[in-house]
């Protein structure tokens, strides 16, 4: 008998908090991945400049930064940001790549953890 009111309770919470919310996004979840809304942000443009800067520094390759086009973001620990960046290499070529950046605003840490063509991503 416990077992039924258990999960009547559990079913009763679920819609008091969906009630609550007004049917809004609840924010975040922790460890999924999810579109960033506004990728005309400065801040996430700023990101895709920076990864693609810090590209270029260890790959010697040139790259300039364009513009982020689309991307994610990732709560851990801080943020994960996975970005479509649009760069254009020595010759003038513009081409898409994805870049991810772990960043953590309160300890003003940030890492280029991946970057790489769109194509092979």
């Amino acid at each position: 008998m416990a077992k039924p009111l258990l999960l009547l309770a559990l079913f009763a919470a679920t819609l008091a908090v969906t009630a609550a919310l007004g049917g809004r996004d609840p924010g975040p979840i922790v460890g999924g991945w999810r579109p960033i809304e506004d990728v005309t942000d400065p801040h996430i443009q700023e990101l895709g400049g920076w990864a693609v800067t810090q590209h270029a520094k260890l790959a010697s390759d040139r790259l300039q930064f364009r513009r982020v086009t689309r991307g994610e973001e990732q709560v851990v620990s801080g943020m994960n940001y996975r970005l479509f960046v649009d760069a254009v290499d020595g010759a003038g070529t513009s081409a898409p790549y994805v870049a991810v950046v772990y960043e953590q605003a309160w300890t003003r840490t940030r890492e280029l953890t991946s970057f790489k063509p769109a194509a092979n991503y």
